[in-house]
């Protein structure tokens, strides 16, 4: 670990702030705003006609998540922040927005008491919760459902804002060890968390360097992103509040922490950074550099998310096409193996009781993969409500339509996405550059730079050579390789400055790779060339470098 934190000291006033002036040029190529557009229309029709009409005739709103709206569809591009109160969450935002924006209150205390949605708009203004939650126009109509004593603790902020044109901000309040903050919420954090993050493109879980711990309701707003991997980042905020060796024991205790908590096989994307409106005097510099540069990688993916919403709308889109199929199948099971006389309360009984077997049973006859189910135990909870009798049969018309959105039409938008830029041959790189007619013609004394490069050496023509040596480990030694070079003619000090470049790494061992360069150089000196002072880096093989 020590060799990631090297030492380096930096000019204090360096920051990154030019990076986040800059975040809102999202360099979409050739993408513009009506090719977007046409793909999230695209989206929406096919989610209308052939998703939705699933989701409501076997209540999927009751289970999961109310049917999508225009604007949830065309939303833009949303962030979530989550963490402990005063790891820097409304700071990180005044950051990005270089700007103060109307509801931020900044301090060591826990001081967001609310769920705040920062976007752009024309003028500052605050939106209260029951008023955005009936607005057409802004994608939070689904709030609704958590009645009024969340909505009292929600505002949408809206700013006039060049970063805010390409995505929305949602700051959350901080969370508090105990029992005492969760009960008198009034509402179900976590299950606010989760509709977040089920419209999120980015999720931010915060730290900072003296706040590790992680609360019970932590632990569960972290375990309701279940579902949601790909798109968590992990922010170590404040570090250079602490010294180069303490950085690397926080950080230790950082993924230690979150082991316990996220069960993933895959390591969390961390980022080392420090993002301050006043940066305090007692700032460590040893880590600087690699703060910095862990900083200007998560700005350089906060800016592609605007390049990348649409191909999440239509992510999303598919998952919840799976999980309304698979929805749609288990509520016509269900209202299959109810009887049509009489002991229907036992089998309702029955049936919740053995859910898991149930489960099983429709996974075996349908073919389903069953990371594709719900949670047990939760859709227990929501199927107690209502009555099996009054269940819809299942209808193969509306699988057949929902299988046609997955199979056909959803590919068939996504094909229509940009592709990135071609990697480019070695000729085109430079397009004043002038093809080389011949790349062993000498001028005075210098061979062009063609001559010097990897790909124009002809190992194969060496390796014969080089094996007949037999090599040990894939090296051969000097005393071994001179006869070979002395067949050339060379004079003996042209030989010797020969070995010193091959043997770029002075052991006195060639490998296949330092043996085919020292026969390329003879070459050089063959064709009438000066011996270059030291190796060309063209000439290097990559893995060397």
């Amino acid at each position: 670990m020590s060799g990631i934190f090297k030492n380096h000291k930096k000019d204090k006033d360096r920051s990154t702030n030019s990076s986040s002036r800059n975040i809102h040029q999202t360099g979409t190529g050739s993408w513009g705003d009506d090719e977007y557009a046409q793909i999230i229309e695209g989206v929406k029709k096919i989610y209308k006609s052939k998703i939705k009409p699933l989701e409501v005739t076997y209540n999927f709103e009751g289970f999961h998540s109310a049917p999508l709206t225009d604007s949830d569809i065309e939303a833009k591009p949303m962030v979530l922040l989550l963490g402990q109160y005063s790891t820097g969450k409304t700071t990180f935002i005044r950051y990005l927005l270089d700007k103060k924006y109307p509801g931020e209150h900044i301090g060591v205390e826990p001081t967001t008491d609310r769920f705040l949605a920062v976007m752009n708009g024309t003028e500052d203004r605050v939106i209260p919760g029951n008023a955005a939650a009936v607005n057409q126009e802004l994608p939070f109509r689904g709030l609704n459902r958590f009645g009024q004593a969340f909505l009292s603790r929600f505002q949408v902020s809206e700013t006039p804002s060049p970063v805010l044109e390409n995505m929305t901000i949602i700051d959350t309040p901080g969370i508090l060890a105990g029992d005492k903050q969760r009960i008198e919420r009034g509402y179900d954090f976590t299950q606010v968390t989760e509709w977040f993050a089920q419209r999120a493109d980015l999720i931010l879980l915060m730290f900072d360097s003296y706040k590790l711990d992680i609360s019970n309701e932590f632990k569960m707003a972290i375990q309701s992103l279940r579902g949601q991997e790909e798109k968590i980042r992990v922010i170590l905020n404040k570090s250079d509040m602490v010294n180069q060796q303490q950085l690397m024991r926080v950080y230790g205790a950082m993924m230690w922490s979150l082991g316990k908590v996220v069960q993933t096989p895959e390591v969390m994307r961390v980022y080392l950074s420090s993002f301050w409106t006043e940066k305090p005097p007692n700032c460590f510099e040893d880590c600087r550099e690699l703060i910095e540069a862990e900083s200007k990688d998560l700005l350089v993916d906060l800016k592609e998310l605007r390049r990348n919403a649409a191909i999440r709308k239509v992510n999303e889109i598919v998952k919840r096409a799976r999980l309304a199929r698979v929805h749609a199948v288990i509520i016509g099971h269900l209202k299959k193996e109810m009887p049509s006389m009489f002991g229907k309360k036992k089998a309702q009984e029955k049936l919740l009781k053995n859910l898991d077997q149930e489960f099983i049973k429709i996974q075996n006859k349908y073919h389903l993969p069953a990371g594709d189910f719900p949670n047990p135990d939760r859709f227990r909870q929501n199927l107690a409500l209502y009555d099996m009798d009054k269940f819809k049969p299942l209808k193969e018309d509306l699988l057949e339509k929902v299988d046609e959105a997955l199979s056909v039409d959803l590919p068939k938008i996504m094909s229509r996405f940009p592709t990135g830029n071609p990697e480019l041959e070695k000729s085109q790189l430079n397009p004043f550059d002038m093809p080389q007619a011949n790349p062993e013609e000498v001028v005075n004394g210098q061979l062009p730079a063609a001559f010097w490069d990897y790909s124009n050496l002809d190992k194969n023509s060496y390796m014969p050579t080089f094996q007949s040596l037999h090599p040990r480990d894939g090296l051969v030694s000097g005393a071994a390789v001179k006869p070979i070079l002395v067949q050339s003619g060379l004079p003996n000090d042209t030989l010797a400055q020969i070995w010193r470049l091959a043997d770029w790494d002075n052991d006195g061992y060639m490998d296949a790779d330092q043996f085919g360069i020292a026969m390329h150089l003879i070459k050089a000196v063959e064709l009438g060339a000066d011996l270059p002072a030291t190796l060309p880096p063209s000439i290097m093989p990559t893995r060397k470098i």
